[in-house]
């Protein structure tokens, strides 16, 4: 059997992707995994020792050059890749028309959700399929009762993201434990106050841990370099592809981070994650995992540090 994924983006709903992966090979063994997801997101699938072939899509790069020729020689390329194999079930788990309109030019049964349970209800016109699944569901469970109902077994079993952590070199990481603190994220609406990840870092150096600041972005390496900086022994970390960051990631011994995709793969690593919400309900996005996680906030609320301490008390005493 062989089975194409198309899930392009963001970051976290690719992370939340990874449980069917690891379900549908727990059902069939031998079934072969392929996966459309955008450039920028390419690592995440790849960290999956299941996926066979990725194939990556420039959505979102392409509206931005639509008049290049160089974009349209890469849609055909895209398009011809797509269609060089036949596909027992092509799943559309993203459920919406531009990921719908991706899944229609594969060869296979087209698989995704029923109108009334897609983000965008248009999307179902393309499927041949469509499925039922509750929009009260989180987003990691709804990924897996479509795939189960596409495939037909049971999504009864236990999550398993699939993932481990990489290996890396990396001089610049601590000898001791440490905890990673994730401070960016898409919108300045759901960033924590930088007087709190002071203070957090502060209580965490006080019970032994060392704090790494990670940043994608030169603005946010350069938040991250300017708390280090305020702060005894403190880490900035340089810049990392995902890979690498995964890796830094799965072998701290917590992480704390606000409403961003990386928080969502540290609880992927099974590694004890705090998530901090100040504009955005968790409930149906929140992280979501087999392992210690805690989600805190909600729309409009700023959890205080000792709220954060208080959850990670379990794993760090």
């Amino acid at each position: 059997m062989r089975i194409l994924i198309v899930k392009t983006s963001s970051l976290g709903d690719v992370i939340h992707n990874l449980p069917v992966v690891s379900d549908i090979l727990r059902r069939f063994p031998n079934a072969v995994v392929d996966w459309v997801v955008e450039e920028s997101f390419a690592a995440i699938p790849h960290l999956h020792p299941a996926v066979k072939e990725i194939i990556p899509v420039a959505l979102r790069r392409w509206r931005k050059n639509l008049l290049n020729r160089q974009t349209w020689v890469e849609i055909r390329a895209f398009r011809q890749q797509l269609r060089e194999k036949t596909y027992d079930i092509v799943l559309d788990t993203q459920g919406l028309l531009k990921s719908a309109l991706i899944a229609t030019q594969a060869h296979g049964s087209k698989c995704g959700y029923d109108a009334d349970s897609a983000r965008e209800p248009l999307a179902a016109r393309f499927y041949d399929r469509c499925f039922t699944v509750s929009r009260l569901a989180h987003a990691v469970t709804r990924n897996r009762l479509l795939a189960a109902a596409a495939l037909g077994y049971s999504a009864d079993t236990v999550l398993d993201y699939g993932i481990s952590t990489p290996e890396i070199s990396a001089a610049w990481l601590p000898n001791q434990p440490y905890v990673v603190l994730l401070t960016a994220t898409s919108r300045d609406d759901k960033l924590w106050p930088e007087t709190h990840w002071l203070e957090l870092a502060r209580q965490l150096r006080g019970q032994g841990y060392i704090t790494v600041f990670p940043g994608g972005s030169p603005r946010e390496r350069e938040r991250a370099a300017r708390l280090a900086a305020l702060l005894p022994e403190a880490i900035a970390a340089p810049a990392m592809a995902l890979p690498e960051l995964a890796a830094v990631l799965g072998r701290a011994s917590a992480v704390v981070g606000v409403d961003t995709g990386l928080s969502h793969l540290a609880v992927a690593l099974k590694v004890p994650t705090a998530a901090i919400y100040t504009a955005t309900d968790p409930g149906l996005t929140g992280v979501f995992g087999s392992g210690f996680h805690h989600n805190l906030g909600g729309k409009a609320q700023i959890p205080s540090v000792q709220a954060v301490l208080d959850a990670l008390r379990p794993v760090l005493g």
